[in-house]
């Protein structure tokens, strides 16, 4: 499988510490198996830190991903499970994280799903203002068109990424 990482500078070795919290699936470092995508976040990227567009490549053995051992949440769809985790990891205020979904203790190494971009915030924003019940949210997303996303939290899930030459 080969992933994309899209920033404002090329990434010579993966430090999780330097990754930002409060992020779709919690601290981690985020790829996509789409070029454009990640080109798309570098763009965005440089817009608010400087510098330039920069896509780092990387390939994971597809055996060795599937075989590795280590933990992995996958959403295939915006379903209320996901929507919640992608609120609650996003929420600086949140502290139960023993009795809810989501990633703030790594307890996933690897999370796997669409992205919860800028065009979804109102619809969040809507749910956690208790305008919008979260089936009522769900069901709303089902009209975005959403993008993947894979999110890599700890250091064994990190050394799967073999860095390629662009």
């Amino acid at each position: 499988m080969i992933l994309f990482h899209g920033s404002n500078l090329e990434i010579e070795q993966i430090d999780l510490n330097v990754c930002k919290p409060y992020k779709d699936f919690g601290r981690g470092f985020y790829t996509t198996e789409f070029e454009d995508q990640a080109l798309n976040m570098a763009k965005r990227t440089v817009r608010l830190f400087g510098g330039k567009p920069c896509v780092t490549k990387f390939f994971i053995d597809d055996a060795e991903f599937e075989n590795c051992g280590i933990t992995k949440k996958k959403f295939d769809t915006p379903t209320n499970e996901w929507a919640l985790f992608v609120i609650n990891n996003r929420n600086k205020n949140f502290t139960d994280v023993d009795n809810h979904n989501c990633n703030f203790d790594n307890k996933y190494d690897i999370v796997i799903g669409p992205v919860a971009n800028d065009d979804i915030r109102l619809l969040f924003d809507l749910f956690e203002d208790e305008i919008l019940t979260i089936e009522e949210l769900t069901k709303r997303l089902e009209y975005k068109e959403l993008t993947s996303q894979i999110s890599f939290h700890t250091d064994n899930a990190v050394k799967l990424l073999k860095k390629i030459a662009m």
